[in-house]
């Protein structure tokens, strides 16, 4: 490109920057440094007129790199890459400085040192802005298909929004219904809408689009490829039915005569060997279990193949595996209840009358094992005294750290199934803190509250001891009235805490994005992207980025499948600037690269006689992984080569000139 000509910006940003060091001066020192043509220091950088004053210059001085001395790059970096744009600069001729939360405010007690960092770093990216070149992005044909993974009503959601958009959807869930956690609760906070009445419709029309098609009892098993082009491997697990004959009518269901737990009812019901999780369950096609099947278990039986009217059952069904090539991948595996028998306090599993807020719900559903009736489950008679309590497991630093944020509206939701089932009961709620964040919340909250014979405890129990007659008894310390009370319940429900499937660990890998310290999936941003990950082409929705309570989950999910559509109607794929890059000179072919590779993209191929490592440009994230491993120096950075970070550190270890 010639001769180096650098323009400096130094922002003010309000009093952030400059209510901390002078920036006049630190633009004046800039001056001095080589090769900067213009400095300068302007109030808010990132205004119009800001952005028109470095395109001005730009011009006016034939600038060719600029520095901008402000706010993190991951805030305001597009901004300004497109002012170089804009003014006919190739957009990584730029280098930020972070002078506001790298400096001002973690410095403002110490000015004079913080303006001399300051000027520091500004030296730094000068000398460093002298090695930067012109990048170069590639661009690919995506598959304008997407893969949902999940069929909650997070994923439902993504799907419906996903097809009526033109997409062809392909919605993968693990059980034979879709429906999710949504569809085992009797009822949704504030309003007490019946929660199948709100969800079936939607069930309904997933399994009736076009665009989508739905493979239930599957699982994803493998994911290659990259963004625009993934090819995902789902296994097709066998159900003993054949789907394409059975017509869901459910004789089979009504005849069998082997019985098992129902999971759908927390453990709480039984089903037939042969099922569907749910009345309304979609597809209704059934499902053979083998473990409590006794042609599989005892080789006897069969009354099902025997009394289909259409011969669908198949008892030599096997592992099916095909392979999906989709665009983009929406995340919607949702989340589980903890483990409420880690805490060895409260008896869960122990005692018959300790159960959880989502075993509540089945007992308050007119399908669920009691067809609505809340009973105790040691005898069946109704409790005259309820516990519930909040935060079991939650906010709690032997168990789970965070806020389940859903816990206490379905606390207060639980009250109301109590007395709507047993008018004369007491119910104690035990709690830390009363969270009615959401919209009708806190009127919910209020409402509940005020009914006879509730009483809002603000403490968590002791230890939880059976009496003969299956009673519960404890002690909780009142921190409101500073009392020590002691309660004797029939029935106790502890609103868990929640954490991520136990599957997810083993598909976040596969998917290669990263998790938070709750083992959520990680979102790009928390406030700005919260539904994209690290990972081009995969986005998140509903509960798998953080628990969610089903309005903020509808949201997340849609705000989802618009980036996907977003991302697909484009047509193409931009690969990352900071790709690797191979100096096919000093490449010795040693593989060293591809094996710290944590995204595949790099491949050991012969050419004319010797072995050269390749890239590739889509699938690579720019880590830099193999840059820092490839011992003959053949493997740089764009954006992060050697030269460029070399000169940086040894500009700052001679401090600012």
């Amino acid at each position: 490109m010639g001769e180096v000509r650098i323009g400096v910006y130094i922002c003010h940003c309000g009093k952030n920057i400059g209510g901390v060091i002078n920036p006049s001066r630190v633009a004046e020192f800039a001056s001095k440094l080589p090769n900067v043509v213009v400095a300068r220091d302007y109030m808010y950088m990132c205004s119009s007129p800001g952005q028109m004053l470095i395109e001005e210059d730009i011009k006016r001085h034939n600038l060719n790199r600029v520095i901008v001395a402000a706010c993190s790059p991951r805030m305001h970096e597009p901004t300004f890459q497109g002012v170089l744009k804009k003014a006919g600069l190739n957009p990584w001729l730029l280098e930020m400085v972070n002078i506001r939360e790298h400096v001002t405010w973690v410095h403002e007690d110490v000015p004079d040192k913080a303006e001399e960092k300051a000027k520091e770093l500004v030296y730094a990216a000068v000398m460093r802005a002298q090695h930067l070149y012109e990048i170069t992005i590639h661009r690919l044909p995506v598959v304008k298909s997407a893969l949902v993974i999940g069929g909650g009503i997070a994923g439902i959601r993504a799907a419906l929004d996903l097809a009526n958009a033109g997409i062809k959807v392909y919605l993968v869930e693990k059980k034979q219904s879709i429906g999710g956690k949504m569809a085992q609760l009797d009822k949704t906070f504030p309003t007490l809408d019946c929660s199948k009445c709100i969800l079936t419709p939607l069930m309904v029309d997933v399994a009736r689009h076009p665009n989508i098609t739905i493979y239930a009892y599957s699982e994803v098993v493998d994911v290659s490829g990259s963004a625009g082009d993934f090819k995902v491997k789902v296994r097709l697990k066998p159900t003993y039915v054949d789907w394409s004959k059975c017509t869901g009518c459910g004789y089979c269901t009504e005849r069998c005569p082997a019985r098992a737990p129902r999971e759908f009812d927390e453990g709480l019901g039984t089903r037939k060997a042969i099922y569907f999780d749910f009345p309304q369950a979609v597809p209704r096609r059934p499902v053979i279990d083998p473990k409590y099947c006794l042609w599989f278990t005892k080789g006897i039986c069969r009354a099902c193949e025997k009394l289909c009217p259409v011969g669908a059952i198949d008892f030599n069904q096997k592992d099916r595996y095909i392979e999906l090539n989709v665009g983009a991948i929406i995340v919607a595996t949702g989340y589980e209840l903890y483990d409420m028998t880690k805490l060895r306090e409260y008896g869960y599993g122990k005692y018959k009358n300790v159960i959880t807020g989502l075993q509540l719900e089945r007992l308050s559903d007119a399908d669920g094992p009691t067809k609505g009736k809340i009973v105790r489950l040691s005898d069946g008679k109704e409790p005259e005294t309820v516990a519930i309590v909040l935060c079991a497991g939650s906010r709690d630093e032997k168990h789970v750290r965070y806020c389940c944020r859903f816990g206490c509206a379905a606390a207060i939701k639980h009250i109301y199934y109590v007395k709507h089932s047993v008018p004369e009961a007491k119910v104690f709620v035990l709690y830390t803190d009363i969270r009615a964040f959401g919209k009708g919340y806190e009127e919910f909250y209020q409402r509940l509250r005020g009914m006879d014979d509730v009483y809002f405890i603000r403490g968590r129990p002791a230890e939880i001891f059976e009496a003969k007659d299956g009673s519960l008894i404890f002690d909780v310390f009142d921190s409101n009235t500073g009392q020590l009370l002691s309660i004797k319940a029939d029935l106790v429900v502890l609103e868990s805490a929640v954490v991520p499937p136990k599957d997810w660990e083993s598909l976040r890998r596969m998917l290669k994005i990263s998790c938070d310290p709750g083992g959520f999936a990680l979102e790009l941003h928390p406030k700005l992207r919260p539904f994209e990950t690290t990972a081009d082409g995969i986005f998140l929705a509903g509960a798998i980025q953080g628990p969610k309570d089903i309005p903020d989950t509808v949201a997340h999910a849609a705000a989802a499948a618009a980036a996907a559509i977003g991302f697909l109607s484009k047509g193409e794929v931009e690969s990352t600037p900071y790709l690797a890059v191979v100096n096919e000179d000093l490449c010795s072919g040693c593989g060293l690269c591809a094996s710290v590779c944590p995204f595949d993209a790099i491949e050991i191929k012969e050419e004319g006689g010797r072995r050269i490592a390749k890239v590739n440009v889509i699938r690579c994230k720019g880590c830099g992984a193999c840059a820092a491993t490839c011992p003959s120096g053949a493997m740089q950075q764009n954006y992060f080569t050697d030269t460029q970070i070399v000169s940086e550190v040894s500009a700052l270890a001679g401090g600012a000139k």
